[in-house]
C-alpha cells in the first residue's frame, strides 16, 4: 500500500485513502474478487481505477451508460491516466484506433458496455493482457434491483472466461436481497464483500407534504434563489410535469431546462451537455436522467413527486453533494404520488415486492422518525442516534418509551420463528380469531393477544416504526416474513430502550408557505461556507474560461470542493497549491499557474 500512496497523490491528488478504499484495493491488487458498496461521492471509482495503475494491462471498466463513460474517461484523461471508451457513438476509425491501443497496453483502463463486452469477447479482449474487470452499476444485474437491465445478466461470463483475473463489483444502492443475487450472478469466487457507511451527512432531508402546485412552485423558487447559480435536478413522475415545470421557472427567471425519454436524442444529448457544463442550472427530468451524470457540484436535488422505492430515492439523492460540500435535498409528497406509482407497481412483473418497496416509501414520506435513520436502517446499517440534518430531527415529534410495545410485537416474531409478515404479526397480538392463525398454532403463544388493547391501524404504524429504527427487517425473499434485526434483539434482551413516535394525524402544512420559504433561507445563511466567498466566486469564473477554451466541463478542472479548499488556504506558489485537495501532478502543471495568479491578484500581490 505505500507504493500505492505516491499514485493516488500523482493522480488524484489525495494523500490518504477515504473509508475502506485502502481495503478494498489491497484486495484488488492481491487479485481477489469484491463486492463494494459504497455511497455515491463516496470514492468508489479510485477503488480500481488506482489498481489499474498499479497492475501490468488494461483494466476492463462495464459501465451501463455512453454519458457516464464519456465523463468518467474525460476526468481520467485531466489526470493524465491513459484510458478510452469503446461505444456505439464512435466513428469505425475511433473504434479501430482504440482497439489497436488496447491491444499494444497503451491504456490502463477501457470502459465497455454489458452488449460491448458480448460482441468483444472472442475478438478484442482474447487479444488484450486484462488486468482487472470491474463493474460499476452492479445492482442492474439483479433482478431484485431497482434498475434491473437484463443485458448484464450476460456478464457472469467474464468470470467463467477470465477466471484468474479478479472482479470488482461497485454499487451505491444494493439491499441485501440485491447483494447476494449480486455475487451469485456474477459468479464472483468467495469475494470479500465491503459495505462503506451509506450515511451522507453533508446532505440535508426534507418532505413537504400536502402541497399544490402553486406552493410546490413558490418554495423551489425560494431554494433556488437562495443558491444563486448553483446547478440543481428536479425529478418529475411525468413528462409533461418536467416540460411545464420547466416552463413555470423560466418565465421566473430561473436558466432551466426538460429533460426525459420521449424528446429527440439530439435534444437530451444538448440538454445534458449545457447542463454538465454549467450552460444551464437546472434540469427538470424524469428518472431517465441521472445514472450518467457525475457532476460534483449539484447542491440540490428536489423531487417533484414521490419516487418508487427507497433504492431509487437514495440513489436520485446521491447526485447532490458529490463533492462533500453542504447539499440539500427535498421531496414533495401528497396521496395521489402514492396512487398513480401503485397501479405502476401493481402493473410490474414483480408486484408484490414492488408494493411492498412502494409501502416503505409511503412510511418514509408520512414519518416523524429521523429519515437519515429510515435510509441507513432500510440498508442494513444500524444508526440509533437521530442526524440532525432533516426536518423530522428539526421539527421532532413527541417521544415515548415505546420498549415494551416493541418487545410484545418482537417476542410474537420470535415465537412465531419469523415466518409470519405484518398484518399476521398484528392480528396475533390483537388476538384475532382466524381459521389460519389456529391452524399454525399461534393462538398458543404466549403473546397471542398481548396487544389487544390497541386498534389494528395504530399497530400497523408501530410496526413500521420498527422497521424504520431497524428493530425489524422484511425478507422480500421469503414472502415478505419479518425478521428481527440485532438492534430489535438487544431491545428484546432489555439491553436498550425503543423510543416510538407519537401518532399524528397527517394533515396539510400548518405553516404558510411564506413562513416555510423564511424558514429555509434562514437556515441556508446558518450554513454559509467558511471560505472566502468573493474568492471562490473569481476562481469559478476562472475555471469557467478554462472549460470554455478546452471543451471540458469545469468540474472536472478543479471540484467545488477544490475552489472552496484554494479560498480557505489561498496559496501563493505552487508549492503551496500542491496542498490543496485534488491538485495532483499533471493539473498542478496545467492548471496551477493559472490559479495561483488569480488568488495573488485577488490579495493584491505582483
Amino acid at each position: 500500500m505505500e507504493s500505492l500512496l505516491p499514485l493516488l497523490k500523482q493522480y488524484f491528488g489525495y494523500d490518504s485513502f477515504r473509508p475502506l478504499q485502502g481495503e478494498i484495493i489491497r484486495e484488488v491488487v492481491n487479485g481477489n474478487d469484491v463486492l463494494a458498496l459504497m455511497p455515491t461521492g463516496g470514492g468508489k471509482s479510485v477503488c480500481y481505477q488506482l489498481p489499474a495503475l498499479y497492475l501490468d494491462g488494461t483494466a476492463i471498466v462495464v459501465s451501463p451508460l455512453i454519458a457516464l463513460m464519456k465523463d468518467q474517461v474525460e476526468s481520467l484523461k485531466a489526470n493524465g491516466v491513459p484510458a478510452a471508451a469503446l461505444n456505439s457513438s464512435l466513428s469505425e476509425k475511433d473504434r479501430t484506433a482504440i482497439r489497436h491501443h488496447s491491444m499494444m497496453g497503451h491504456l490502463k483502463l477501457l470502459y465497455m458496455s454489458p452488449e460491448g463486452i458480448q460482441a468483444e469477447l472472442d475478438g478484442l479482449l482474447a487479444c488484450m493482457k486484462i488486468s482487472l474487470i470491474a463493474i460499476d452499476e452492479a445492482h442492474c444485474i439483479s433482478k431484485w434491483g431497482h434498475d434491473f437491465r437484463p443485458e448484464y445478466s450476460q456478464l457472469s461470463v467474464l468470470k467463467d472466461r477470465f477466471p484468474a483475473i479478479p472482479v470488482i463489483a461497485l454499487t451505491a444502492t444494493a439491499d441485501k436481497l440485491t447483494r447476494q443475487d449480486v455475487v451469485e450472478q456474477l459468479r464472483l469466487a468467495s469475494p470479500q464483500v465491503f459495505t462503506a457507511s451509506f450515511d451522507r451527512p453533508n446532505i440535508s432531508l426534507g418532505v413537504l407534504r400536502g402541497y399544490g402546485r402553486k406552493e410546490k412552485l413558490a418554495y423551489m423558487l425560494t431554494i433556488i434563489r437562495s443558491l444563486p447559480g448553483e446547478s440543481g435536478i428536479i425529478y418529475c413522475t411525468k413528462r409533461a410535469d418536467t416540460e411545464s415545470v420547466a416552463c413555470e421557472l423560466r418565465a421566473a427567471g430561473i436558466n432551466a431546462a426538460a429533460y426525459h425519454a420521449g424528446m429527440p436524442a439530439i435534444e437530451r444529448s444538448r440538454t445534458q451537455e449545457d447542463f454538465i457544463n454549467d450552460r444551464i442550472d437546472l434540469i427538470c427530468a424524469t428518472v431517465a436522467f441521472g445514472m450518467g451524470i457525475d457532476k460534483s457540484n449539484v447542491r440540490f436535488v428536489i423531487h417533484y413527486n414521490m419516487p418508487g422505492s427507497i433504492e431509487n430515492y437514495y440513489q436520485e439523492i446521491g447526485r447532490a453533494g458529490r463533492d462533500g460540500l453542504r447539499s440539500h435535498t427535498l421531496m414533495f409528497y401528497s396521496p395521489a404520488d402514492y396512487i398513480m406509482l401503485k397501479k405502476f407497481a401493481e402493473e410490474s412483473g414483480q408486484s408484490q415486492i414492488n408494493l411492498d418497496k412502494l409501502g416503505l416509501m409511503q412510511r418514509y414520506c408520512e414519518s416523524d422518525i429521523c429519515r437519515r435513520r429510515i435510509l441507513l436502517n432500510y440498508f442494513g446499517e444500524e444508526r440509533e442516534q437521530n442526524c440532525s440534518n432533516c426536518d423530522a430531527c428539526q421539527n421532532s415529534p413527541r417521544r415515548f418509551d415505546g420498549t415494551v410495545l416493541v418487545q410484545k410485537a418482537l417476542s410474537a416474531v420470535m415465537r412465531t420463528e419469523e415466518q409470519v409478515g405484518i398484518r399476521m404479526l398484528i392480528d396475533i397480538l390483537r388476538g384475532t380469531v382466524r381459521n389460519d392463525i389456529t391452524a399454525a398454532g399461534y393462538h398458543l403463544i404466549k403473546t397471542y393477544g398481548a396487544g389487544r388493547d390497541l386498534p389494528f391501524k395504530t399497530w400497523k404504524e408501530y410496526v413500521y416504526q420498527m422497521i424504520q429504527l431497524g428493530y425489524l427487517e422484511i425478507d422480500y425473499q421469503n414472502e415478505s416474513t419479518l425478521k428481527i434485526t440485532p438492534a430489535g434483539r438487544r431491545v428484546l434482551q432489555g439491553e436498550s430502550q425503543a423510543l416510538l413516535a407519537t401518532l399524528r394525524e397527517f394533515l396539510p402544512p400548518s405553516e404558510s408557505a411564506k413562513d416555510r420559504r423564511m424558514n429555509f433561507a434562514a437556515q441556508r445563511a446558518k450554513a454559509t461556507e467558511a471560505s472566502d466567498a468573493s474568492l471562490v466566486g473569481a476562481l469559478r469564473a476562472l475555471r469557467r474560461t478554462i472549460a470554455q477554451d478546452t471543451d471540458v466541463a469545469p468540474y472536472i478542472i478543479f471540484t467545488d470542493a477544490s475552489l472552496q479548499d484554494m479560498a480557505i488556504r489561498k496559496p501563493t506558489s505552487l508549492d503551496e497549491f500542491t496542498a490543496v485537495r485534488g491538485v495532483g501532478d499533471i493539473k498542478l502543471r496545467k492548471y496551477g499557474p493559472a490559479f495561483v495568479r488569480e488568488i495573488r491578484k485577488y490579495l493584491g500581490l505582483p
